[in-house]
């Protein structure tokens, strides 16, 4: 997020100043690490909690997934001009080609994912996807599902060509590698912010606000303090403790809820090469719709392996690398420490999966990868850790007695701090939400002509039909410069 956001201020107004602080060693290594996350584009072709099933009978609702594939596609639009332009290069060093599917078993479920495909097939976007029932057909698509399956068990699919694998933190190294060449601007690592403070600015002869932002070198102890007309905390797991520090009136009530990661993965050759896709299911009705089940193509390094998971664990941690098992009861304070209980109170089941994912054996695991890949053998297959997401839980989270897990942008009241909240899908909608912060904090630079040339598909609804030509036409140019056909 980070990386995206001073990329592209820096691009729409060229004399602005900008100061990137990592406190770890090295850049992007938390959840943007290629480990720490599947790499989906996530463009809502094959992620099915996007379109709850319904228990009525009535259509499958596929708006969500109309947005979120409009969505994507600024980032996609953004990369292709960073790439054409000079910014990045080589980008099938962090994004590549791959077919995304959804796959179920079960009547209910097939007929479920035939309404999902009746909807979505109806809109311009998602006019490539097929479906089937066949398990020859569904074979060919993906050989590991169907091998050594029941040929009697209903299951059904649906494929587009059209997906991607991104590795985000290579995404991201080479988004700041160009972001500290440039003018006025420097991108430091093992340096923590350790203080911001709130402070009167004059801007334009006009009175303002800003921040004082105090920092420590990890490696020297030297602190130093800069001020600031506009920070940005894109500090994934690391962002709550910072907004506690700012004292910022918007982030009361806001609690953390921490959750670490596990995949399993396979590098055998002989198995990677019978599966080139990335294949999504149902999520378990006890798990957040962000532990849904998928086997995974993973590129990272120009290697190919599998991923299965991922796995959900308990932790108190928020930061993988650079974190403590203090985190979670240091940002517990008396503003947030009601909306804690009441999540507590009322998410028992999401508590229990938590501590049953925790303490599963491998058997465990593969009892529910055999869903997806029937004849998979635990001797082939590696557990890794998956790094740690913090779900930012909401006073009105604790008053509706669930936690959302999502993605979102909290802003203060004079604009001069924005943070990014939140767990994944958000880093592939990233383009989309620093737009979001950029139109609440810098509302000048959305209408500049560099807009048009920068995010092309900015400013127009590509999902009404009269725009389809056009927005094919500009979908096609950016996939040609990120070497995706």
């Amino acid at each position: 997020m980070s990386a995206n956001l001073g990329a592209l201020l820096k691009r729409l107004d060229p004399a602005l100043r900008i100061q990137v602080y990592e406190a770890a060693d090295e850049l992007a290594y938390e959840s943007s690490n290629g480990w720490n996350n599947a790499g989906t584009g996530h463009a809502g072709i094959c992620e099915i909690s996007y379109t709850p099933i319904t228990r009525d009978g009535s259509p499958v609702k596929v708006q969500k997934v109309i947005d979120i594939f409009q969505e994507f596609e600024q980032t996609l639009q953004f990369w292709s001009h960073a790439v054409a332009s000079g910014m990045i290069d080589n980008p099938k060093e962090f994004i590549n080609p791959l077919p995304h599917i959804a796959f179920v078993d079960g009547e209910e479920q097939v007929k479920f994912l035939r309404s999902r495909y009746d909807g979505m097939k109806a809109h311009h976007f998602f006019a490539a996807m097929e479906w089937s029932t066949d398990h020859a057909k569904i074979g060919s698509w993906a050989p590991l599902l169907t091998v050594g399956r029941d040929p009697k068990q209903s299951i059904a699919a649906t494929k587009m060509d059209g997906g991607t694998d991104i590795n985000f933190g290579n995404v991201s190294r080479k988004l700041l590698a160009w972001l500290a060449k440039q003018p006025d601007c420097s991108v430091l690592s093992s340096t923590k912010v350790v203080g911001l403070k709130k402070v009167g600015l004059v801007v334009s002869n006009q009175p303002s606000s800003g921040w004082n932002v105090t920092t420590r070198n990890l490696k020297t102890g030297v602190e130093h303090t800069v001020t600031a007309k506009f920070v940005f905390v894109g500090a994934g797991g690391g962002s709550l403790p910072l907004l506690q520090k700012a004292g910022l009136p918007e982030a009361r009530g806001l609690g953390g809820f921490p959750i670490g990661g596990h995949w399993l993965v396979c590098d055998k050759p002989e198995i990677v090469a019978q599966h080139q896709a990335k294949v999504y299911g149902q999520n378990l009705p006890e798990a957040p719709t962000m532990a849904v089940p998928h086997l995974d193509t993973r590129i990272l390094d120009g290697k190919k392996t599998l991923l299965f998971g991922p796995f959900a664990a308990w932790t108190t941690r928020f930061l993988h690398r650079t974190g403590s098992w203090t985190d979670l009861p240091r940002s517990v304070k008396p503003h947030n420490l009601m909306t804690l209980l009441k999540i507590a109170a009322t998410n028992f089941p999401l508590v229990r999966y938590l501590m049953q994912q925790g303490t599963q054996s491998m058997a465990d695991r593969m009892r529910v990868m055999h869903i997806f890949y029937p004849s998979a053998k635990a001797e082939d297959w590696k557990l890794v850790d998956g790094g740690i997401r913090v779900q930012a839980i909401k006073k009105t989270d604790g008053e509706a007695g669930i936690v959302h897990f999502g993605t979102e942008v909290l802003t203060s009241a004079d604009k001069s701090m924005s943070a990014l909240l939140g767990a994944s899908p958000g880093a592939s909608v990233c383009v989309n939400i620093v737009l979001e912060v950029i139109n609440k904090s810098f509302p000048h630079l959305m209408t500049s002509p560099r807009m048009a040339e920068i995010v092309p598909t900015y400013g127009t609804d590509y999902r009404k039909p009269e725009n389809a030509a056009r927005f094919n036409a500009l979908a096609t140019e950016a996939r040609k410069h990120l070497k995706l056909i």
